[in-house]
């Protein structure tokens, strides 16, 4: 590396441990968050470096910065562009695949939410719903005990049904509310993202 590129990244400048030991600790933070919501925790840390980086970064930059192997970046790489938080950045000269990160982290969430969460509770109202269906079936048998055992199983499978359906309602309330009334997370998502 010349000495050039060792001074860009910040190696001689003034203050650069403590802007290093503090990108570390929020990455470690926000990859614990994200652990937090079921995902890796290198994702979490990739997008956290990306986002407080002023400049677009390349793959050895971000495994020098993270101490990660190019494999597991590469990996994680892949995921957070599919999720759309993370994206290719053209560099004028480099010939480098460089990356950022998506700055509204409204829009991050709510991705989330609407892909994610939406689905998983939509599965479980589906299994939930099957399960319900077999249950029923489980009615006309003449031995007094399984009738006994389907009719208390109906009752907190429709409970079950029910909870479901008013966390579908929740998120949909949720992420059409946002549409309207995300004042507080829409300013500070704006103001992120004036400074990037």
């Amino acid at each position: 590396m010349s000495t050039a590129e060792h001074q860009e990244r910040g190696s001689h400048r003034p203050g650069s441990y403590a802007l290093q030991r503090a990108e570390l600790a929020v990455a470690d933070a926000v990859g614990e968050l994200m652990e937090l919501w079921g995902f890796r925790r290198q994702l979490g840390r990739i997008w956290a470096v990306l986002f407080l980086s002023e400049r677009p970064l390349a793959a050895p930059d971000l495994c020098d910065r993270l101490r990660i192997s190019t494999g597991l970046l590469s990996m994680s790489l892949a995921e957070l562009r599919r999720w759309g938080v993370v994206r290719s950045a053209p560099v004028p000269g480099d010939r480098k695949e460089h990356f950022e990160a998506e700055t509204n982290i409204w829009s991050l969430v709510r991705r989330v939410l609407a892909e994610r969460e939406r689905h998983a509770i939509e599965s479980a109202l589906g299994t939930v719903e099957a399960a319900l269906r077999e249950v029923k079936g489980a009615l006309a048998d003449v031995d007094p005990g399984v009738k006994a055992a389907a009719r208390f199983r109906l009752q907190r499978l429709e409970q079950l049904a029910q909870l479901c359906r008013v966390g579908q309602n929740l998120l949909r309330v949720l992420l059409d509310s946002a549409r309207v009334d995300i004042a507080p997370l829409k300013l500070i998502s704006e103001v992120l993202t004036r400074r990037s």
